[in-house]
């Protein structure tokens, strides 16, 4: 590594830390109603908000009924969605007269957005209206956002009080978190985003004529979108020619603020972050991969505030942090290396190993590898998917990374909610293996950690293991789902097994070499993402509604503290024991096994 990329990795993480620290006291000050700046001037819409809705604030819920409404609300959003998607040909904001999206991918796309995955197996600038892309798309990033938070707050509210039978009102809950942190949060980004070029207009799509007609060989497709093969198993094409391009615009600078902040990830246009309409300049390039990670990092320290012990969130964001650092260093090592077959002398007349430049396939000039290695690591340590370069086309160890990222469980920041929820989940198990060591009933900020709340956690965990693994046997099992696949072999492997982690962890990026807008893969992938949120959802809120009925209990000599660089140390280590013993065998048949077959040759 260079000392640019070092630089490089230390100024992301140290702006990332010092944003952090406020935005997370400020956060804790919001959802435990405290007085703060915002609330003078916000307070009044807030309350006609509850007025208008119904909603009694101070009215709170028990464990169930909050679950309840969770799912009511989001299934709720599941079907605007869907039902703006299928009728956005007859529906005003659509200069470009996009028709109605097909069912399946209609099906696919309101379930991805409701889920905090954006998953998307459309072009966004060929397929989505501006009204489809705004109330629809954009409505959601802050929703699915804020559903995650309000869980969130819910479930430190579980380690907060004792004796209790109620853990919040959940309404209360999203519109705190979507008035007061992602609206104003969004505003700012989107100005900034806007300063460095990032478009934000009404207007219909331009059209340039090329100075130089381009012939290309155009893949044909049959009547469900899947690429024809001819016996060999190469795709068949046909000569094209472009004489114009299309200027796709629309009002994106807007939903690419929320996208990041809310670890959403879904693009405005197909490329998503590599598209210079999107993310125009190095510097909108920082401003939109610190958004990714802000705050995920800002509700650790809310949580330690929150529990009544910074400390315990400093450790939290300590683990999340050293795991990061790690794997973010060890990939952009791994691309900077390249293909050791691609050395431009060979090694027996004194040249390394090193392919030159590096390996850039897939990568932006403007951005080089260090920043598209630190925005796939950071992605997919977040539950946000969007992407500044594509995960195919890297070194088949360099794309291994990201993936077991994402198969540690979102948890190594994760989502806005999600991800700390995720990475408490994995505190209770390292505190229930520590009290298993010494003989004594675990404890976690004062509360007893018993058979429920384990049984409620293995559950948590399990289910997404289980949904990754069988969508994907069943992804390559079948006729329909080794279609999609663009390489045979490990790669192609790698492909699906990557989409289906993705789902499944709601994550929602692609390693873009999957023919996913099929009927299958929109089913397939929409079930699997449906589970992998509210499957997780409703144990965790289990959990909090068991510790708050608990007495808190005095720590004694044997309990293990949670805040010591030891406990941090056993937290990482249960977080990637689990990760390895999960999905190594099948790490090994897909990114092992390309490496293995790439340095043999």
């Amino acid at each position: 590594m260079t000392g640019n990329d070092i630089f490089q990795i230390v100024l992301y993480f140290g702006v990332l830390l010092l944003l952090a620290k406020p935005l997370g006291d400020y956060m804790a000050r919001v959802y435990e109603n405290q007085p703060f700046v915002l609330d003078r001037v916000l307070g009044p819409v807030e309350r006609i908000f509850y007025r208008v809705c119904g909603v009694n604030a101070d009215e709170e819920m028990d464990w169930k009924k909050y679950a309840l409404t969770v799912l009511v609300f989001n299934v709720g959003g599941f079907f605007a969605v869907y039902l703006l998607q299928r009728f956005q040909g007859v529906l005003p904001l659509n200069p470009q007269k996009f028709g109605a999206v097909s069912p399946d991918s209609s099906f696919n796309t309101a379930v991805s957005f409701i889920t905090n995955t954006n998953w998307q197996g459309y072009g966004g600038e060929s397929t989505m209206s501006y009204l489809t892309q705004m109330a629809a798309l954009g409505v959601q990033n802050f929703l699915s956002a804020a559903t995650g938070m309000a869980v969130l707050v819910a479930l430190i509210r579980g380690f907060q009080r004792h004796s209790s039978k109620t853990i919040g009102n959940f309404w209360v809950d999203l519109t705190r978190s979507t008035l007061y942190i992602l609206l104003p949060l969004a505003l700012i980004w989107s100005v900034l985003l806007v300063s460095q070029g990032v478009v934000q207009t009404f207007s219909e799509y331009k059209t340039a004529m090329l100075t130089q007609i381009i012939t290309y060989d155009n893949p044909k497709n049959d009547a469900q979108g899947n690429v024809i093969k001819d016996e060999k198993g190469n795709p068949v094409t046909e000569k094209a020619q472009m004489k114009e391009q299309s200027i796709p615009l629309g009002p994106a600078a807007s939903q690419i603020a929320i996208k990041q902040l809310g670890t959403n990830g879904g693009g405005f246009f197909n490329v998503n972050s590599a598209h210079p309409f999107e993310n125009p300049t190095p510097f909108s390039n920082f401003l939109e991969v610190i958004a990714i990670l802000l705050i995920p990092a800002a509700l650790c320290i809310t949580f330690g505030k929150m529990v009544g012990d910074k400390r315990q969130g400093r450790a939290l964001l300590a683990a999340m942090v050293i795991v990061l650092a790690i794997l973010m260093v060890l990939c952009t090592q791994i691309e900077q290396k390249g293909n050791p077959n691609f050395a431009s002398i060979g090694i027996d007349q004194g040249a390394s190993s090193l392919q030159p430049g590096g390996n850039m396939e897939g990568k932006e000039a403007r951005f080089g590898i260090v920043n598209s290695t630190i925005w796939a690591t950071a992605t997919t340590a977040a539950s946000n998917g969007s992407v500044n370069s594509m995960h195919d086309s890297f070194m088949p160890l360099g794309g291994l990374l990201p993936m077991w990222l994402i198969q540690l469980g979102e948890v190594i920041f994760g989502g806005v909610g999600s991800g700390l929820y995720g990475m408490l989940i994995f505190a209770i198990i390292t505190v229930f293996v520590a009290g298993l060591m010494v003989g004594r009933t675990p404890e976690y900020l004062g509360k007893k950690i018993e058979m429920f709340e384990m049984k409620m956690t293995i559950l948590a965990v399990l289910i997404v293991n289980a949904l990754v693994k069988i969508g994907t046997a069943v992804g390559v099992s079948t006729k329909a789902g080794i279609a999609g696949i663009s390489n045979p072999g490990p790669h192609g492997f790698s492909q699906i097994l990557y989409a289906f982690s993705s789902a499944s962890n709601n994550n929602g990026s692609a390693f873009a070499g999957l023919s996913a807008n099929t009927v299958f893969y929109n089913t397939a992938l929409g079930i699997a993402m449906f589970l992998g949120r509210f499957w997780v959802i409703i144990p965790v809120l289990a959990i909090a509604g068991s510790l708050a009925a608990k007495k808190k209990v005095p720590a004694g000599l044997g309990t293990l503290p949670t805040h010591t660089p030891l406990f941090v140390s056993f937290l990482i280590g249960v977080i990637l024991i689990v990760g390895a013993l999960s999905f190594m065998p099948a790490l090994a048949l897909g990114p092992i096994a390309e490496h293995l077959m790439m340095i043999g040759k």
